[in-house]
């Protein structure tokens, strides 16, 4: 049970510890400067974006070995990895999938640091593996990416990223026979696999400098056409545009092979521009649905000589409408509503939706005039996954979870438009002994911020329950209910959870987005900010029992905000940030951010960057709290050299009490693929640096 306070003896030696500034591994400075329009910014930890450097090695290897030293010391680290060991070992299964006359789902037996692939003929046959990624290494760190079917179901495509890499390579297996053919395509990244009679088209880049896999910044990307059973040397380029590199692409082709589509983005823009090709028309030349990038244009499907389309155009919260090939008109067949429209699809002439409420999934089936058929019950208020078919599907199976319901797969017969349970978990868990309630708390600016928050039934709140307290807040991205395994430890240990749907996501659309963008992005730190707030001025804790957390842009979030308030906080955890605002386009797909940033190579973007770039913000004389910054060394998304110089800058500037170490993972990358024992590892570090700098013991 939950101790409130550590036992005497080691309370002592924590308080010791903790009353002692550390000495942190010197990080060598340089005068170096750069200059924007004028003004003159320092970067003085410049050269730790070589992560070829020996130099950044040693100092890397000293970090760790601090940081580490000091997780070591911890009296219940072990105890906390224990528990987590104990309440992970359950199987996972994912949602059954089909290709052709088979059904494929992931599984994990429980503790597998891979989950297995497996496969069957028809929806009651024997399960038997087709690919286990636990035998690609010994240390579990090379994972699949990418699994596709042939739209015959002849083929399948899979991808393999090497630790955590955004890179992929390429392998194709004849399914019938579960024979890998010779196939083997590198340099793929951001790339789906879009089947076309026999092959499929890709995007890929030119191979990357030597040393700068990692770093080396990601342009020109190019579509190839690979041809089942060659060499990658033969594949056809298929399109590219070489004046403009900060371009990207994407072309696929309907299922039954009747629309060629493509669509084009571009750097610092929300939309798209989308084309099509009649492969069944005398002329093959594409066809323009939309020009422009300010609008975005998803395509659903097909039916005879209309497309439907997912689209936002005078539409924040989206609407569906088919354009005629024809005449090359639009008619809307499912107008904007007040809820989020999320996704959809066709299947047996019906169209299959999704929307989100106020944070939480609706699913429904039209007709193909937008008529409403039914809305489909779920278990609770909660998040769906995979809730999409193809137009020949005549079931399918989808995911439901949510903050207290451990993730179930549903079936849904799409012919008698019918939900039921097709699997339910085998967690031992149960929520009646916990409870969540969704608060609408009020911004710097009047806005209403919804917030999840999730606690024991009968929690006192007195202001000393240890809280952590989640945020992301842009790109476009909800963050929905979902069930964690690893926030039990905080739950049962009379911990609250709160998890804050910060503008810049997408909760409420597209107007909610852009509220948190380029010059609204401090409307995504105020958003947080009030969030803490709420929660200490409603005693659910107190600036003394509160932790923060946020990764990727999440990572910026927790950054800026303990440069901004860091008398709110307790403890902070910046995972993978983005923390150099200045040079995030300088790296790999970094440049591809502009939409939600800015960039400081306008002027405008700069100075709007410059006062909120964590990096470039830390100060002396702030009490910030205890901090771990994590990362990892094959981070090529968010490159970690954001964390090294954020890392060094705080090391350097901050003369309090409390911990600031970085963590530094190896062999792993933004996050994707992670092996379980490593995850398991990360999260066991993370609740004991905050409960040993809550003084509280858990176990």
């Amino acid at each position: 049970m939950k101790k409130l306070f550590i036992a005497i003896a080691v309370l002592i030696t924590a308080g010791t510890a903790l009353s002692q500034p550390f000495q942190y591994p010197q990080a060598r400075k340089t005068d170096h400067t750069d200059n924007y329009f004028g003004t003159t910014v320092s970067d003085p930890y410049v050269w730790m974006e070589d992560l070829n450097s020996p130099e950044l090695k040693e100092w890397i290897n000293a970090e760790n070995e601090l940081t580490f030293s000091y997780l070591d010391k911890i009296p219940f680290r072990e105890k906390i990895r224990a528990r987590l060991n104990e309440i992970w070992n359950y199987p996972k299964y994912s949602a059954p999938f089909r290709i052709g006359e088979y059904y494929f789902f992931y599984k994990n037996d429980g503790l597998q640091n891979q989950s297995v692939l497996y496969y069957m003929k028809g929806i009651n046959g024997t399960p038997e593996v087709f690919l286990d990624p636990n035998t690609f290494s010994d240390n579990g760190t090379v994972a699949l990416s990418a699994f596709s079917g042939s739209y015959d179901g002849k083929y399948a495509v899979y991808g393999v990223s090497k630790a955590g890499s955004d890179w992929s390579e390429f392998f194709v297996m004849d399914i019938a026979t579960k024979t890998k053919l010779p196939d083997h395509l590198k340099w793929i990244k951001f790339s789906g696999v879009n089947w076309n009679e026999d092959g499929f088209y890709y995007n890929r880049y030119d191979a990357p400098e030597e040393g700068k896999e990692m770093s080396g910044k990601n342009q020109s990307p190019k579509i190839y056409y690979h041809k089942i059973g060659t060499d990658q040397s033969s594949d056809v380029l298929f399109y590219e545009d070489k004046d403009n590199p900060d371009m990207s692409f994407g072309v696929w082709v309907t299922r039954d092979y009747r629309f060629m589509f493509l669509s084009k983005s571009r750097k610092g823009f929300n939309g798209n521009e989308l084309y099509f090709k009649d492969m069944k028309a005398m002329s093959k030349n594409w066809r323009t649905i939309a020009e422009g990038f300010d609008i975005d244009y998803n395509v659903i499907g097909n039916e005879g000589d209309f497309i439907y389309l997912n689209t936002n155009k005078n539409a924040p919260k989206n609407k569906i409408v088919k354009f005629n090939i024809g005449n090359g008109e639009f008619t809307e067949i499912i107008p904007e509503k007040n809820e989020v429209l999320e996704g959809a699809s066709i299947s047996q002439n019906k169209l299959l939706v999704q929307y989100m409420k106020d944070v939480t999934d609706r699913i429904y089936t039209y007709d193909l005039n937008g008529n409403l058929i039914k809305e489909h019950e779920l278990p609770a208020l909660g998040t769906v996954g995979g809730f999409g078919a193809n137009r020949d599907d005549k079931e399918i199976y989808f995911t439901f979870t949510s903050f207290l319901y451990p993730s179930v797969i549903m079936k849904f017969d799409i012919v008698k438009g019918e939900t039921s349970l097709y699997r339910k978990s085998e967690m031992k868990f149960n929520p009646d002994n916990y409870e969540t309630k969704q608060v609408f708390y009020t911004s710097k600016d009047g806005t209403k911020i919804p917030m999840f928050i999730v606690h024991k039934k009968g929690l006192v709140m007195d202001g000393n329950n240890p809280t952590l307290l989640y945020g992301y807040g842009g790109f476009n991205i909800s963050m929905k209910p979902s069930f964690s395994t690893s926030n039990i430890i905080l739950l049962e240990n009379g911990g609250v959870y709160a998890m804050a749907n910060l503008r810049g996501g997408g909760e409420y659309g597209e107007s909610w987005h852009q509220a948190g963008t380029k010059l609204n992005k401090q409307n995504v730190f105020d958003d947080f900010i009030a969030a803490a707030e709420y929660l200490i001025n409603n005693k659910y804790t107190s600036p003394e029992r509160l932790a923060v957390e946020g990764g990727s842009n999440g990572g910026l979030l927790v950054g800026a905000v303990i440069n901004q308030r860091p008398e709110l906080f307790r403890v902070a955890f910046p995972a993978v940030g983005v923390m150099d605002m200045l040079k995030f386009q300088k790296f790999t797909i970094g440049w591809g951010w502009i939409t939600d940033y800015g960039s400081s190579d306008d002027e405008e973007g700069f100075n709007n960057l410059i006062k909120f770039s964590p990096y470039h913000n830390i100060k002396e004389g702030l009490n910030y709290p205890a901090t771990m910054i994590t990362t990892s060394d094959h981070d090529d998304r968010v490159v970690p050299s954001h964390s090294f110089k954020y890392a060094a800058r705080i090391q350097e500037l901050y003369k309090g009490n409390n911990p600031v170490f970085i963590r530094i993972e190896t062999n792993a990358g933004h996050g994707a693929g992670r092996p379980t024992k490593m995850i398991i590892n990360a999260q066991t570090d993370k609740w004991s640096f905050m409960f040993y700098n809550m003084g509280i013991n858990p176990y």
